[in-house]
This record gives structure tokens, C-alpha cells and sequence, in this order.
């Protein structure tokens, strides 16, 4: 009887032992607020041709404040609806999800996630939210909603080209045939590039060709592309990127010629001199020779700042007539018009 009372009493001991063992009593539980993420709050959506692109960032704290050190992977909710269907004031009926994978954060990183929506349905608006993913139940809260309508993309500009001026570039396109669904709807935004870095919008949408781009340094490489833009009331869809144009804006203005033109017939030739010529940098001068029987002036000679003066030594010994031009500094160079002619007797 003694014994078998002892096995009865010792056996609900050690069930108990096992039942607090099992339930990992070693180490406490981790309440979830101290491993979810706080809810993402800038989810934003950029379209394109092809469809949307979703990007947020990685949250950097959990719901008590600690530093979250790794995002397994986020959770993707979305609605679509027709436009003819939609109902605007009643709750978005989420169906759809996807995922979208996380990964490690250092510490004080700013990470990006990103998420491409294709296949999109024309005629349809969509609705999309994310949440973080802390583990196979875990989710944070639902992030800021976007919303966005989709329809099918206009056709990129074609023939785009550019004439560029002193200090400005004006861009040139064919404008898109609309389809009816388009008609009175299209615009169309400019994209700039300088000297081959990244390409980002200049200017406000416009309504039709030409664009003139005056915010340019001459010398320097601009690209441009064109996108056309097709609005509706819920809101707008946007074609492919044009081809590339590129241009170079130069100064073209000519400087002002020499005055004070003189000459003289000496042993080593005929000597021709003036006064430096006023206004922008210039880079030297052009010498320009004929005879009385010539119509047209031939270019005999050039000098490069500061020189004013010019010795023809091949000087036929007949009567001549010279003038001189001004040049500048750019390439290829301005050249000015031609001084009043002197004469220089045989």
C-alpha cells in the first residue's frame, strides 16, 4: 500500500515538471508589441507604360520603441474595382495579396522596398496597402492606402528633336494621334538630362509642341525626352519615354568689328593695323584681301589677341582693298562683319 501510495504522489509532480518545461517557462515570452514593426506611412506609387511601381521604407521601430533589425518580408493587400462599379463612399473590399521581400537593416539605414503591379486592367482603379511581416502570424499595421487608375497608355511622341540657340534649346515633337477614349485629353511632359547624368522632369505639362528650355549654360550637353499624359477625371496614365534628342546651346552672337582700319605699302609687305575692338572676349582677328577687278573679299590672313597688326607679304603690286573681322573665343568662333575697306595704292 506505502509504495504504491509513493508512486501515485510523485507522478503528478513530474507531469507537472514536464507540462512547464514543454511550455518554454526557461525563457519568458516576447510580448508581440516589442517585435512588430510601427505600420509603414509612406507608401507611394509611381506609373509608367507598363504599369505601377509601389516603394516604401523600411520601418526602423517597433510598436515600444526598439530598433527593428531585420523585416522577413512585407505583405501586399489589393483591390481593384471598375470605374463604372466603383462605389466612393463604401469600404475598399481587399482580396488580393502578395508579398514582397525584406531583409537585414543596419542600424540608422534608410531602406527602400519597392513592388512592381503589372497586368493591370484597363478601366479599373486600384487600391493597395502593405503591411510588415514579424513572423508566420505577425503582422504590423496597415500602412497610408494609394490608389491609382489605369487605362491603356498613350503612344510615345515620335520625331523629337532639338534646335538649340544662345542660352536656350527648344524641343520639337510630333504630337500623338489620340484614340476617341483620348480626345482633348492629351498633354505632354518634357525630361532633361545634362552632361549624361539621370533624367528627371523640366517645366509644366504642356498641351502641344514646342517646348523652350532657357534655364541652359551654353556649352554644355542636354538630352531631352518627351512623355504624353492621358488625363481622366480619375486621374491620369502615362506612355513611354520618346526617344532621345541631345544639343549643345552656344553662343552665337558675333562680336563687334575693329575700327581705326589703316594701312601702308612697306619693303616687307603691306601693313595693315586698327584699334582693338570693344565688347565681349575675343580671340584674335581676320584679315581679308581684294583686288579692284574682285567682287569678293579672300580671307589672306589671322592673328590671335593681342596683336593688331598684320604684314601681307604676298601683296600683289596692285591696288588693294582690306578689311578686318573680329573673332571670339567659342568653337567653333563668332565671327564678326567686316570693318569698312581701306585702300592700299600700288
Amino acid at each position: 500500500m506505502n509504495g504504491c501510495g509513493s508512486q501515485r504522489s510523485v507522478f503528478p509532480v513530474l507531469v507537472l515538471l514536464l507540462v512547464l518545461g514543454g511550455c518554454g517557462f526557461k525563457n519568458a515570452p516576447v510580448p508581440p508589441r516589442h517585435v512588430l514593426p510601427v505600420a509603414i506611412h509612406d507608401l507611394r506609387v509611381e506609373l509608367d507604360e507598363q504599369g505601377a511601381t509601389l516603394s516604401w521604407t523600411f520601418p526602423k521601430k517597433t510598436m515600444t520603441g526598439a530598433s527593428v533589425e531585420e523585416i522577413p518580408e512585407f505583405q501586399l493587400y489589393r483591390a481593384e474595382e471598375p470605374v463604372d462599379g466603383y462605389c466612393p463612399t463604401c469600404p475598399v473590399a481587399y482580396s488580393a495579396w502578395m508579398t514582397a521581400p525584406g531583409g537585414l537593416l543596419a542600424p540608422n539605414e534608410d531602406r527602400t522596398a519597392t513592388f512592381e503591379a503589372r497586368g493591370l486592367r484597363p478601366g479599373y482603379l486600384y487600391f493597395f496597402k502593405v503591411r510588415s511581416k514579424a513572423g508566420l502570424w505577425s503582422e504590423s499595421q496597415d500602412s497610408n492606402e494609394v490608389r491609382f487608375f489605369w487605362q491603356t497608355p498613350p503612344a510615345a511622341p515620335a520625331g523629337v528633336s532639338v534646335v538649340s540657340g544662345n542660352g536656350s534649346n527648344t524641343v520639337h515633337w510630333q504630337p500623338v494621334a489620340p484614340t476617341e477614349s483620348q480626345a482633348g485629353k492629351l498633354s505632354y511632359q518634357v525630361y532633361r538630362g545634362v552632361d549624361g547624368g539621370a533624367t528627371a522632369k523640366v517645366g509644366e505639362p504642356m498641351t502641344a509642341p514646342p517646348y523652350t528650355d532657357t534655364a541652359v549654360e551654353n556649352g554644355r550637353v542636354y538630352a531631352y525626352q518627351v512623355r504624353a499624359i492621358s488625363a481622366y477625371p480619375q486621374g491620369a496614365v502615362y506612355s513611354a519615354l520618346s526617344a532621345v534628342a541631345e544639343a549643345r546651346p552656344l553662343d552665337q552672337s558675333a562680336p563687334l568689328p575693329p575700327v581705326r582700319v589703316g594701312g601702308l605699302r612697306t619693303d616687307a609687305g603691306v601693313k595693315i593695323f586698327w584699334d582693338q575692338a570693344a565688347g565681349k572676349v575675343l580671340a584674335g582677328y581676320r584679315i581679308y584681301r581684294r583686288t579692284a577687278a574682285e567682287s569678293q573679299a579672300t580671307l589672306v590672313g589671322e592673328v590671335e589677341l593681342a596683336y593688331n597688326i598684320f604684314i601681307d607679304a604676298k601683296a600683289p603690286g596692285v591696288t588693294l582693298f582690306y578689311s578686318v573681322s573680329s573673332i571670339d573665343t567659342h568653337t567653333p568662333p563668332n565671327e564678326s562683319g567686316r570693318s569698312a575697306e581701306i585702300r592700299i595704292d600700288k
